[in-house]
């Protein structure tokens, strides 16, 4: 039986959809967050999908990092092995989440539209292991769709369901709704240090400090 959240299918065009969708924002939420990033480090990328990531993040710091790159998709990890990371040193690992099982702590943690794929239960357990992951003072970089609560919230709305109906048929996204996911580092005491918003606030982009 086929994995939910698998992108597998649209691996070669996501990248191509995701600028249909929202042109340059998905990628610019992400590049305001790189200049965080300190070397020598270790590093946890989840869900980091066809890998321009790698390829941005070398352009900051060539040497010294340690990335663990984590995707459900063989696909997206196939991709993201043909990038350019320089001479810093990537162990891919193709797994769900929840089924990876790891002692090491991380100086950052980066999950680029992670959250969005998931029920609130399993939102939760996620946010929770990730957090056990990042080392005291570690920064979580983080990026997803958020919608507000005013009148821009309405086409937001009709936007995020036409989303999920398009990803659910195509990668059997298991959720149809955004788990709030600020409240859960509000309550760990995380300190926000850096937010941007893009695409008329529907993306937003954070960098949080765990104390």
């Amino acid at each position: 039986m086929a994995h939910a959240n698998d992108y597998d299918r649209i691996a070669g065009n996501y990248d191509a959809i995701s600028q249909l969708f929202f042109r340059k924002a998905i990628v610019r939420s992400q590049q305001v967050l790189f200049p965080f990033l300190s070397s020598p480090a270790t590093i946890l990328i989840v869900g980091g999908g066809t890998g321009w990531i790698l390829e941005e993040i070398a352009e900051i710091h060539s040497s010294g990092l340690q990335i663990t790159y984590l995707d459900l998709s063989g696909k997206m990890i196939a991709l993201a092995k043909n990038r350019d990371w320089k001479q810093n040193i990537v162990t891919f690992i193709q797994s769900d989440i929840q089924e990876y099982k790891s002692e090491q702590h991380f100086d950052f943690i980066i999950t680029p539209f992670l959250f969005d794929n998931f029920k609130p239960d399993r939102a939760h357990a996620i946010f929770a292991q990730l957090d056990r992951w990042l080392a005291p003072n570690g920064l979580w970089l983080f990026a997803d769709f958020h919608v507000q609560d005013n009148s821009n919230g309405i086409w937001q709305k009709v936007m995020l369901k036409c989303m999920y109906l398009f990803f659910n048929a195509i990668a059997r996204v298991e959720t149809k709704e955004l788990t709030d996911m600020d409240v859960l580092f509000k309550q760990e005491k995380y300190e926000t240090v850096f937010e941007s918003s893009h695409f008329s606030r529907f993306i937003q982009a954070r960098v949080y400090r765990r104390n």
